[in-house]
C-alpha cells in the first residue's frame, strides 16, 4: 500500500486554466483546478478527492501547495470552490492572500 502523504504534486496550466494534482499508482487522482484572471489574481473553482483518499489531508496538501505558489509568484486568490473557501475560514494566516475586491464587469444590455 503507498503512503498518500509520500505522493508527489504536480501542476498543470494551460490557456488560463490551471490545476494541481496527486495520483495514485491505480488510477486514483485528486485534484484542486483554478482559473487565472490574470497574472496576479487566480479563482479556485474546484477540488475533487475521490475516495481512495479520503481522511488522508490531500485536499489540504494541495491547497498548501498552491498557497506557497501564490506566495511565491505574489498572486492573490478567490476561494469559490466550498473546499478552499472553508480553508481559508480556519486559517486566518492565509488572509493575505485573498482577493475581496473582485470587480465584475456587467453584461450589456440586450
Amino acid at each position: 500500500m503507498v503512503d498518500v502523504a509520500t505522493l508527489p504534486i504536480a501542476r498543470e496550466e494551460h490557456d488560463g486554466k490551471g490545476r494541481y494534482l496527486i495520483a495514485a499508482p491505480g488510477g486514483a487522482t485528486a485534484e484542486m483546478s483554478y482559473s487565472r484572471v490574470n497574472d496576479g489574481l487566480i479563482i479556485i473553482d474546484h477540488t475533487e478527492v475521490p475516495d481512495a483518499f479520503r481522511g488522508t489531508g490531500t485536499g489540504r496538501r494541495l491547497l498548501e501547495r498552491l498557497i506557497a505558489d501564490a506566495r511565491a509568484a505574489g498572486t492573490r486568490i478567490v476561494p469559490l470552490c466550498p473546499f478552499a473557501k472553508a480553508q481559508f475560514d480556519r486559517h486566518p494566516e492565509w488572509a493575505d492572500l485573498l482577493e475581496t475586491r473582485l470587480r465584475v464587469k456587467p453584461k450589456p444590455a440586450r
